[in-house]
């Protein structure tokens, strides 16, 4: 069987014993990248078997190879440096092929981003889309955004560090000034997580040096999360 195991997104810690156990069990282990997967059996004690590196560019020709390790009985794992994989990770195609040609699969849950974040950013839970990173150009962008600004979810997404500003501008541009949390190294040592309104987190990280993964949470389209409007003085 194929096992597709979420890995902690930085706690050690939230690792399950049902995927130590699928890890320990695997006699193939497909990962993003293998030292990064190799430093965590390292910390279970786990002796290493044959490991192979699932990344895009290779995901047809590996996904190959661990089908064929499946039908011939092998315990195959499938993992990413973090979180689940083809959750903005590889993996999906994969899946997909085990799926259309009924090899048998289990996924192990484990730690996500995304709902880490959602529910440290103190909003609405009730209903979310997860949109995974946006694009970079600022036109795409800013479209990108446009796709969601009358609904009333709850918008997720991935960033990098080094771009975190320009997108949150963006945002506030098309979205308005809505509350926002920016979430940086979930679960890790360093863990911090921003809270406002669009336009004070734009302005707080347009030049801010960010270190580590960032998520970004921001409110849907509702009044009760919109910045009030003040009211002028009366004469």
């Amino acid at each position: 069987m194929l096992h597709v195991v979420a890995t902690p997104i930085g706690n050690l810690g939230d690792l399950s014993p049902r995927a130590a156990e699928a890890f320990r069990n695997a006699s193939l282990i497909a990962c993003e990248d293998t030292r990064r997967t190799w430093q965590l059996l390292a910390h279970l004690g786990i002796p290493r078997p044959e490991m192979i590196s699932y990344r895009q560019g290779n995901e047809d020709r590996v996904a190959e190879t661990v089908v064929a390790a499946v039908r011939a009985g092998r315990e195959a794992v499938l993992a990413s440096d973090g979180g689940y994989p083809a959750i903005s990770d590889p993996g999906y195609r994969l899946v997909r092929k085990c799926a259309r040609e009924n090899v048998p699969f289990e996924v192990i849950p484990g730690a996500s981003a995304v709902n880490v974040a959602l529910v440290m950013s103190g909003l609405s839970t009730s209903s979310f889309t997860f949109r995974g990173f946006p694009p970079r150009g600022p036109g795409a962008l800013r479209n990108w955004f446009a796709e969601d600004a009358d609904k009333e979810h709850t918008l997720i997404g991935y960033e990098s560090p080094f771009r975190i500003g320009a997108t949150l501008q963006a945002a506030f541009e098309v979205l308005g000034d809505r509350e926002a949390a920016v979430c940086i190294e979930l679960t890790k040592l360093h863990e911090r997580v921003e809270r406002g309104y669009l336009s004070d987190l734009a302005a707080k990280f347009k030049d801010a040096k960010v270190k580590g993964e960032v998520a970004f949470v921001i409110a849907g389209n509702n009044p009760k999360f919109a910045r009030p409007l003040t009211t002028p003085p009366e004469n």
